[in-house]
């Protein structure tokens, strides 16, 4: 199986990009699975149903959020009636929407995708640990699903490295979002979990993590509030990971960074 995961789109200039080169990079890197991190798509704070609407058209099996999740409102009502769109599981009981959805492939096959957020300098949620076991008690890799993928949310490298090699063996891929930089360590774990600490964003790298650079490093230069974060909208660049498993076992036999486009240097698995 040929699984792509595109990380956080911030923006419009990412949301735009994206929704006109998935359908290419479907094609050109013959995915079975597709999962797009969407929790700064609109503006930069959360998603918009019109947008998620957008990106399921464009291509876009799964769609995954983060801290951001509820930041448009509108959201709400939406998740709640549509499972492959998730927020993370380990938010308290009774949140709207879920953090793990089946999805049905062409050829019979199943994926199980879901996502985690970290507690280290983020919100005090459940555990991430103890909540990803739960799911994963009720699935077999290799046997009832055909591949596991996990978006861990987290702003601490080493509870995204912690998280990966709990779990080592069994997932397919665990790959890492939320703070917008691709990180080079892109391997396949000793258990034969794909693993890549953060995918990186969509959107423009002429930036402060997608955002305006003026405003942004003001911030850290006078320590005062100045105006609204809004996004850079200069031409973007697509970061990602692609990962191929083993059919019979779902484990990752490659995995490589996917870089497309705007400032930084490209990256694409040759098949």
């Amino acid at each position: 199986m040929r699984i792509l995961f595109m990380g956080d789109i911030v923006g419009r200039t990412g949301r735009d990009t994206l929704g006109r080169e998935l359908p290419g990079l479907r094609a050109a890197l013959r995915i079975d699975l597709a999962i797009v991190n969407a929790e700064n798509a609109s503006h930069g704070f959360g998603l918009g149903p019109d947008m998620a609407e957008a990106l399921f058209t464009a291509g876009a099996d799964v769609i995954t959020l983060g801290n951001h999740a509820w930041d448009r409102k509108e959201i709400i009502p939406y998740i709640a009636q549509h499972p492959r769109l998730l927020r993370p599981l380990n938010y308290p009981p009774e949140t709207p929407g879920h953090g793990a959805v089946v999805v049905d492939l062409p050829g019979g096959r199943r994926a199980l995708v879901l996502q985690a957020m970290g507690r280290l300098y983020m919100d005090p949620l459940d555990c991430p640990f103890r909540g990803t076991a739960d799911v994963l008690s009720r699935y077999r890799l290799g046997g009832t699903v055909h591949a596991i993928v996990a978006d861990i949310h987290a702003e601490a490298t080493s509870e995204k490295m912690a998280y990966a090699h709990i779990f080592d063996g069994q997932m397919s891929m665990v790959v890492g979002t939320h703070t917008h930089c691709p990180s080079a360590d892109a391997q396949v774990l000793p258990g034969g979990t794909a693993f890549q600490s953060d995918a990186g964003m969509c959107g423009d790298y002429d930036s402060v993590i997608g955002m305006t650079k003026d405003n942004a490093a003001l911030r850290f230069w006078r320590k005062m509030p100045g105006e609204r974060l809004a996004p850079a909208e200069g031409e973007a660049t697509l970061c990602g990971v692609f990962v191929e498993t083993d059919d019979s076992t779902g484990l990752a036999k490659r995995v490589e960074p996917v870089r497309l486009g705007g400032r930084l240097a490209r990256a694409m698995p040759i098949l």
